[in-house]
Formats: C-alpha cells, structure tokens, sequence
C-alpha cells in the first residue's frame, strides 16, 4: 500500500489515519512462515513541528510449528512500531524512513518491522520438552524409557 505523503510533509499538524489489512501472499522475506490470517495495521502518520513520524500496530496469526516438538499451533502476535520518515537522507542511516517520491509502501515497512521482530524460535510453550532423541515420542505427552 503506497501512502503518499506530500501534504504531511508540507502542513504542520496534518495527519493520516492508518487503518488497514495487508494479505499473507503481500507480504515478502517470510520464508518458513505461515500467516493463518491477515496482518492488521492501524496507526497514524503524523507531523509534529514540522518532524513526519509513523506509528502503528500489527495484530495476526501465524501458523506455527514447534521447533522441539513439531506441534503446529496458531498464535497470535502483537507488535507497536514508531518511525521518522523523512524526504531525504544523506548516508546510510537505518534510524529514518526515507520517502522517496513523498509517499512510502506500508507493506515493506510493515514487512522489515515484522521480520526484524519475530522470535528466531517458536515454542508450543515456554518449557515445551520437546521429542525423545531415540524414539520420537513427545515428551509433554509420556515418558519414555530411552535415555535412562
């Protein structure tokens, strides 16, 4: 979703209202992951004496996979995301968005925040056990015999 941003840019005390839903198959850089529903943005783009800041939260689900015992499960996901954009930068500084054009794509933003956010593991729960080295049994479930 591009947003342009010329008006906000220019009249201090302009604001958007964000209030969107961006699909699974919009979403890029996700590999291994299942969204098990749309991606919920709701936010605002303001300017404040003249500083444009974004701000936004994102609601979903995803369809996971514990990575100990391979229980697949939906979870949902909250995440609060603030950004400067600006119209222009000069280096390489990953602190600002930088509008190119006046306008920004909400989706790769939306996309970069999400992916630098998610856990690196997911877990059915914090002290998930996970399955017997041996024999493959899931040791939430039973215990087994095999490494005693």
């Amino acid at each position: 979703m591009i947003i342009n941003l010329k008006q906000l840019f220019n009249i201090v005390g302009e604001h958007k209202d964000i209030d969107c839903n961006i699909m699974p198959d919009e979403l890029s850089g996700f590999y291994g992951v299942s969204f098990a529903s749309p991606v919920h943005v709701k936010g605002m783009i303001c300017n404040r004496a003249g500083v444009v800041g974004l701000s936004f939260s994102a609601d979903f689900t995803l369809h996971i996979v514990c990575d100990r015992c391979l229980k697949e499960l939906d979870r949902d996901y909250h995440y609060d995301f603030s950004h400067t954009v600006v119209m222009s930068s000069n280096g390489n500084n990953d602190e600002y968005i930088v509008a190119e054009a006046e306008s920004i794509d909400l989706n790769d933003i939306v996309s970069m925040d999400l992916i630098l956010e998610m856990p690196s593991k997911f877990l059915c729960k914090e002290d998930c056990k996970g399955l017997c080295m041996m024999c493959g049994c899931d040791l939430n479930e039973s215990e087994c015999n095999c490494l005693k």
